[in-house]
């Protein structure tokens, strides 16, 4: 089995989500994506606007698009509120699956910080990578990672994807009752607009 796993706040998840993974489970031939709403971002300093069981009904809401997609708690908040580590749910998925191919899929922006994150070295060799571009991100220079040929072996670069919704871009839109148009799956927008979350009316 070929698993991927999208971790990030999804707050809220939107329609670029959906699209890159997708993309990721179309062009890597992946059997399921593993969509997983974080707890606490260990390098993000903003509190989520929406609670981690609102943000796990969005992302299972847009899940339903695609019968590859679902939702998982693997990155739930810890009791103790510490940071959620990705290398913590990747070894959580080695042990449930330890026979499948793990991926994790990763927008452009966040995969050039690998360094800051924890334990970067075993992150590479725990998974494969599919690395979205992201608008005003180069994929083409990866030197700043170090990376030795045998991990730059389990990067993949998914060039092909120009998406420039953001959660944050949404968020603002929602604050001020600006219409999201498209940004959104239908049943989230009226998910977000039924449990009055960041101040949508």
């Amino acid at each position: 089995m070929r698993i991927g796993y999208f971790g990030g706040t999804f707050d809220p998840p939107h329609r670029a989500h959906l699209h890159a993974a997708l993309k990721a489970a179309d062009a890597f031939a992946l059997d399921r994506v593993l969509l997983a709403p974080t707890g606490v971002q260990p390098l993000k300093k903003d509190t989520p606007g929406a609670g981690f069981e609102d943000r796990m009904a969005m992302t299972r809401l847009l899940c339903a698009e695609d019968p590859r997609l679902e939702v998982t708690d693997l990155d739930a908040p810890r009791a103790d509120g510490s940071p959620n580590y990705t290398v913590d749910a990747l070894a959580t998925l080695r042990t449930l699956h330890p026979e499948a191919s793990l991926f994790v899929i990763v927008g452009a922006d966040s995969f050039l910080t690998l360094r800051r994150w924890h334990e970067p070295e075993r992150l590479l060799e725990e998974a494969e990578w599919i690395v979205l571009s992201r608008p005003g991100f180069d994929l083409d220079d990866l030197t700043s990672l170090q990376l030795s040929p045998q991990q730059r072996e389990r990067v993949h670069l998914l060039t092909d994807l120009e998406e420039e919704t953001s959660a944050s871009s949404v968020r603002e839109r929602l604050r001020l009752g600006i219409s999201c148009g498209d940004m959104l799956n239908t049943k989230v927008a009226l998910y977000i607009a039924r449990m009055h979350l960041y101040h949508a009316r």
